[in-house]
């Protein structure tokens, strides 16, 4: 009994002294951040992803309609992804955002409507149900938006917010309008050191789209010399050219072709073009602005002084050798004439 009873009193000892771990410390560890997940969103019908790159509505003035996104974790684990509609727009670049979910929507991402978060389990893909509703005071025309797949994570001490999200552009039926507007035109010209070729005029200009569609912006450019005229047309796809209404982008282009012969004139044309393979635009007026530089033939003048330089050279040296012979037939006969009278 008595080694019984030492038994005991070590064992309660033991617990005793083992310290009693925090309930944090008990948790499991934190899940991985949003680095180590991967997920993406498109366009979907009800049963799953439909090819789509973009969902194209075309709805009525208080009409209803219900989409489709389709949100794959590509990750091990399940993810609760917080979704957001927001208004779109385009990036000085022309790709295609949409503002952050701090921003109150104010035109299409205000007509949408869906679920504030959703579970999707790791490696699977689940549908989420998007319903649109058009005011019954909608405009006709685009009115761009977006849907978002977002998931926070912490960046040291920054809370930073991934997203991946799928474009809606939303058409509301009713008359179309179409017009363009060319602003703040800048011409620059960009000399060649080379004499035998010719220099660069680079060209900067706003596109502002006050229709009511997006529109692709057909550009052209000419440049007229004093000896000749070039001409330069965009062959950028329509989406990288495209402008939403109300939106205003700024393009640069230039002409490698303008000899530098004084002045320099550049006449941009802008036409209006369908950005989503729709038919030609009705009313698809070309823009015209025209803008002047100077180009002064810097590197031909130079070589022309050149050339004039090595004739004046030539004909220098040339009449010295004349006169050095001159010099020497003209004391080769006086010693001719020296020995004559010695004789």
């Amino acid at each position: 009994m008595p080694t019984l009873r030492r038994v005991l009193l070590c064992v309660a000892a033991v617990l005793l002294a083992v310290p009693v771990l925090p309930a944090a410390a008990r948790q499991p560890p934190t899940p991985p951040g949003a680095g180590e997940v991967t997920w993406s969103a498109v366009p979907a019908a009800a049963d799953g992803p439909d090819g789509r790159r973009v969902v194209d509505l075309e709805v009525g003035s208080g009409q209803r309609v219900t989409e489709h996104i389709a949100v794959t974790n590509h990750s091990p684990r399940p993810v609760v992804f917080a979704l957001d509609a927001n208004d779109g727009y385009l990036t000085g670049t022309g790709v295609f955002d949409m503002r952050s979910a701090e921003v109150v929507p104010v035109d299409g991402g205000s007509w949408i409507t869906l679920p504030d978060a959703v579970t999707v389990e790791g490696g699977a893909t689940t549908v989420v149900p998007v319903v649109v509703t058009a005011p019954a005071t909608a405009t006709p025309g685009d009115h761009p938006a977006g849907v978002t797949a977002s998931l926070d994570t912490l960046s040291g001490q920054v809370k930073v917010r991934n997203r991946v999200g799928v474009r809606f552009t939303i058409r509301v039926t009713g008359d179309v309008t179409t017009a363009l507007a060319v602003s703040d035109v800048q011409a620059t010209y960009e000399q060649t050191w080379n004499p035998f070729a010719p220099g660069t005029v680079h060209l900067r200009h706003d596109v502002t789209n006050q229709g009511n569609v997006r529109v692709a912006a057909d550009i052209g450019v000419t440049s007229s010399t004093l000896f000749a005229d070039t001409t330069w047309t965009d062959r950028g796809t329509a989406r990288s050219r495209e402008v939403l209404p109300g939106g205003t982008r700024r393009f640069e282009t230039r002409d490698t072709r303008a000899w530098p012969f004084g002045r320099v004139t550049t006449t941009v044309t802008v036409t209006p073009g369908p950005a989503d393979g729709r038919p030609d635009l009705p009313d698809a007026t070309p823009v015209t602005v025209t803008v002047t530089t100077w180009a002064l033939p810097v590197p031909q003048a130079a070589l022309l002084a050149l050339a004039a330089l090595v004739v004046v050279a030539a004909k220098f040296r040339t009449r010295a050798r004349r006169r050095r012979l001159e010099h020497l037939l003209a004391r080769a006969r006086e010693e001719v004439r020296a020995e004559a009278a010695n004789a």
